[in-house]
């Protein structure tokens, strides 16, 4: 174990010296290290305990969730009805959380049932085994089926609800340019988003509360506005108010939508080359253009409503055909509210209401307060073992102590090669590091100790202590690399932290520990030719 070559004496300290420069971008100020090329500008980022921001637990709306499955059986249902020729479409109406369909006379019930039992379908998953289906159909005699959604295909549902919504609520953080935020699911229903370095959530909450659904829909004008009001509302439309403030008369809008903001690609802000008002400007994929254009076709000369969460953000008249898959949006926005509502199209619509249950500011003070805390602890942690080690092995420690100093700094290299978070647990995992890194040191040198006992030589018991070690130093480093790994994959924000920059310690420890400790000792052998261990 004594004997490196070359090569192997070359890999090992350039392996070191890499690592361990990738961790100095943390010494030197931002800007110093913007000027420096890309690969070079990794850094730790400090997570929300150590430099403050923002920290927002949000609740996805169940009952919305339940209330949309609902909604979507009963238009499955009508969809059905209308093309078997079972009864009126209309005849499907809501009873709470069930859908009941009354059939219409000269129809066979079992025929009827047949039909509407395929809308049932078996829960794919782990459910599937179980042979849940997504819906309930029952004859509830006299005529009537009733269809009600499975609480699994509901549970179900809120789980993909809540998959949706992390995904969405990271693109919309990711859109306002900050660094590293968490976003981690809670539970069943609930989302935890952690913006280090944001100070003022208020623009944060009101682009996660926005739901985000925008569609295309055409005005009513079969009916006057003024008869709409006084309750004379035709069954396919609805009235919907104005964002516009000076603009308090709703509108009559048809509730049939014509076009999706699922089909938009891109929404960017600027501003009408006419009017130099704010704008937001988008582009459809393929099969929103088609439709796009063919609505225009088919409707120049009368109003569509652009709707944005059931508010009518503005209602153009067509005045040609729109063939080119793209348009724009006005409505008397600011420059901010321009950008935020591109922000909240790109990243697409919630399918469900976020409600704010939680919210917390931690203040830079507290951040570095941690920091300073993180640091003492660290200081005085490795101060002790390194004490301990000196003052036990002698000029072996000081080699372990050496080995220890390099081991944090590849610690700190992979964490800023990684651009990975550091918290005040990740420091806890890094003080903990140290201690496992000298205790591989501790098992070598007592066992070379045993074999100076046994009457070696000096070479041959050093050579027999690293290669007799290494069995028990793997065995001890792997199971505890196994907890972290759990740890990791089982834990949440700080657990993970801290199984973060354990299992990082674990494996760099490893290296410094052995390899790099026995490559100290071995050319220390060969420059000194020892007669005694000094151990």
């Amino acid at each position: 174990m004594l004997h490196f070559s070359r090569l192997k004496v070359t890999a090992v300290l350039l392996t070191t010296f890499i690592f361990c420069a990738f961790a100095v971008p943390n010494f030197f100020p931002e800007k110093t290290v913007q000027s420096w090329p890309k690969w070079a500008q990794r850094h730790l980022v400090l997570g929300l305990d150590l430099q403050g921001g923002s920290h927002i637990l949000l609740e996805v709306d169940t009952n919305a969730v339940r209330k949309e499955k609902v909604e979507t059986l009963r238009d499955d249902v009508r969809r059905v009805v209308r093309e078997n020729r079972l009864g009126s479409p209309a005849a499907a109406t809501i009873r709470g959380t069930t859908v009941e369909f009354r059939i219409r006379e000269g129809v066979d019930a079992q025929v009827a049932l047949t039909k509407l039992r395929e809308l049932s379908q078996p829960l794919g998953g782990i459910l599937s085994a179980t042979g849940q289906r997504s819906v309930d159909v029952v004859d509830a005699g006299n005529g009537i089926i009733r269809l009600t959604p499975t609480e699994p295909s509901i549970i179900e549902r809120i789980r993909q609800s809540v998959e949706q919504s992390i995904q969405i609520v990271e693109r919309r953080v990711n859109e306002l340019g900050t660094v590293e935020p968490s976003i981690q699911r809670q539970g069943l229903d609930r989302i935890l988003v952690q913006v280090p370095g944001l100070q003022d959530p208020s623009r944060l909450k009101e682009l996660l509360g926005k739901t985000a659904k925008l569609a295309f829909r055409l005005v009513d004008q079969t009916v006057p506005i003024d008869q709409a009001l006084t309750g004379n509302v035709p069954a396919e439309s609805e009235l919907l108010k104005s964002t516009k403030a000076e603009n308090n008369q709703p509108y009559l809008i048809e509730k049939r939508v014509v076009v999706s903001g699922e089909d938009l690609t891109d929404a960017q802000p600027g501003f009408d080359q006419r009017t130099t008002e704010p704008i937001v400007s988008f582009r459809f994929n393929n099969n929103g253009a088609r439709r796009f254009a063919q609505i225009t076709q088919e409707n120049v000369g009368k109003p569509f409503a652009i709707v944005l969460d059931n508010e009518v953000i503005s209602a153009p008249v067509i005045r040609e055909p729109i063939l080119g898959g793209s348009g724009q949006i006005s409505g008397n926005f600011t420059v901010q509210a321009a950008n935020d509502l591109a922000i909240l199209l790109r990243a697409g619509a919630l399918p469900a209401p976020l409600t704010i249950i939680e919210e917390r500011t931690v203040g830079p003070g507290l951040g570095q307060d941690s920091i300073e805390k993180g640091k003492l602890a660290s200081y005085v942690g490795s101060a002790m073992v390194i004490i301990f080690m000196f003052l036990t092995y002698g000029l072996f420690g000081l080699f372990a102590n050496i080995a220890v100093a390099i081991n944090v700094a590849m610690i700190f290299g992979v964490l800023s090669l990684l651009n990975a978070t550091l918290t005040l647990p990740g420091i806890a995992g890094i003080v903990l590091t140290v201690g496992i890194a000298v205790d591989s040191n501790v098992l070598i040198y007592e066992r070379i100790r045993e074999e100076v006992r046994a009457g070696r030589s000096p070479i041959m018991a050093i050579d027999a202590g690293f290669t007799r070690a290494l069995a028990t130093i793997l065995d001890s480093n792997i199971t505890t690399f196994i907890a972290a790994a759990v740890l990791f994959y089982i834990g949440t924000g700080p657990v993970r932290g801290f199984a973060v920059t354990l299992g990082i310690g674990i494996i760099t420890t490893v290296f410094t520990a052995f390899t790099l400790t026995s490559l100290i000792v071995a050319m220390w052998v060969r420059w000194w030719r020892p007669k005694t261990v000094p151990i």
